[in-house]
C-alpha cells in the first residue's frame, strides 16, 4: 500500500515537474514570438509600397501569380510543423549578420544602380524583395534563435519564392524548356506515326507549319510543378533521397508534359482544323495539362512514400526481434 502511495506521489511530482517545465516555455517562448510579430509587422510596414508593387504586377504576369499564395502556404507549413519547432531562443547575431548584410547590398545596389532606370520593373521587384526575405531571415536569428530557425528551415526558406525570377533567367529557363519540348514533341509525333519534319523548334506537318514559341516553353507550369513537389516532398516524405527523387522527377515531367501539349495541338490541326492553333486549348490549355501533369507526380510520391513505410515497418520488426 505504501509503495502504490510512494508510486502516485513521484507520478504526481513529474506530472508537475513537467507541467512547470512547460509553463516556463511558454512564458521564455512569448517575448521573443511576440518581438518577432511586431518585427514582421514592422518591417513588412517599411516596405509596404515595393510589396503592393509586387502583388500588383504578379496579377498582371503570367509567370508570377503563385507569389500571391506563398506567405499562406509558409504559414501554413509553419502551423503544420509547430510542433517539432525548438523550444530554445538564443539569440544568434553572427547568423543573423549575413543575410542582413545581402539585404543591404541589395538595397544599396537598387539605390544607386536601378534608379538610373537599368533595371527592369520585374528585376527592381525581384532585388527589393530578395532584401524583404533576408531581412526577415535576420529577424528570425535574433528574435527566435539558431534552433528555431534550424527546425523553421523549410517554411523559413520557402518564403524565397516571393522573389520574381529575375528576367535573364527567365529567358535561359525559356530557351532551354522551349528546346527540350521540342525534342520531346518529336518524340511524340514519332511515337503516334505522324509525318513531321523538325527544323529547331518548328515543324512541317502535313497541311500546316508550328512553331514552338518562346511563350510556349511552358515555364510557369513548370516552375510552379516544381514549387509543388517541393512542398509535397517536405510533407509528405521524411527521408532526403526520396524528396530529392521526387523534386528531380519535375523536369523530365514538365519537358514531357509541354511535348505532349505540343503533339496534341499538331494531331487537332493534322486530323481535325488547322485553324485550331488559334483554339482555347493552345492558348488557354496550361492548367488542363498543367493538371495531367500532376498524376505522374502523384504517382511518383505515392511509389515514394510505400517505401519509406515498408523500409520503416521492416526496420521496426528488425529491432524487436533483436
Amino acid at each position: 500500500m505504501m509503495d502504490a502511495s510512494q508510486d502516485l506521489a513521484d507520478t504526481s511530482n513529474n506530472t508537475a515537474g513537467k507541467s512547470l517545465e512547460a509553463v516556463r516555455r511558454e512564458q521564455t517562448k512569448a517575448p521573443h514570438t511576440i518581438g518577432f510579430i511586431i518585427f514582421v509587422l514592422v518591417l513588412t510596414t517599411a516596405f509596404g509600397r515595393q510589396l503592393i508593387a509586387l502583388v500588383t504586377n504578379a496579377l498582371q504576369s503570367g509567370l508570377n501569380s503563385y507569389i500571391i499564395l506563398i506567405p499562406f502556404v509558409s504559414a501554413y507549413l509553419l502551423h503544420v510543423d509547430r510542433e517539432r519547432l525548438a523550444r530554445s531562443y538564443e539569440r544568434a547575431l553572427g547568423l543573423a549578420a549575413l543575410p542582413f548584410l545581402i539585404a543591404m547590398a541589395g538595397l544599396i545596389f537598387l539605390a544607386k544602380i536601378g534608379s538610373a532606370g537599368s533595371l527592369s520593373t520585374n528585376d527592381r521587384n525581384a532585388l527589393v524583395t530578395l532584401s524583404f526575405v533576408c531581412l526577415l531571415w535576420s529577424g528570425g536569428f535574433l528574435f527566435m534563435g539558431r534552433k528555431w530557425m534550424a527546425t523553421a528551415a523549410f517554411p523559413m526558406f520557402f518564403l524565397v519564392f516571393l522573389v520574381p525570377l529575375p528576367d535573364r533567367i527567365v529567358d535561359w529557363m525559356e530557351t532551354g524548356l522551349r528546346l527540350a519540348s521540342a525534342e520531346a514533341a518529336n518524340l511524340f509525333f514519332t511515337i503516334t506515326g505522324t509525318a513531321a519534319m523538325q527544323t529547331g523548334t518548328i515543324f512541317q506537318l502535313p497541311g500546316i507549319t508550328i512553331e514552338v514559341a518562346q511563350e510556349c516553353s511552358g515555364i510557369r507550369s513548370s516552375w510552379v510543378l516544381f514549387i509543388t513537389s517541393l512542398v509535397a516532398a517536405h510533407l509528405f516524405l521524411a527521408r532526403p533521397w526520396s524528396r530529392l527523387l521526387l523534386i528531380a522527377a519535375v523536369v523530365p515531367l514538365g519537358i514531357l508534359r509541354n511535348g505532349f501539349r505540343i503533339m496534341v495541338i499538331g494531331l487537332l490541326c493534322v486530323h481535325v482544323d488547322p485553324d485550331l492553333i488559334h483554339s482555347v486549348i493552345h492558348r488557354r490549355g496550361g492548367p488542363i495539362f498543367f493538371a495531367l501533369s500532376l498524376i505522374p507526380l502523384v504517382l511518383i510520391l505515392w511509389f515514394l512514400r510505400r517505401r519509406e513505410m515498408a523500409s520503416g515497418g521492416a526496420a521496426v520488426i528488425v529491432e524487436r526481434e533483436a
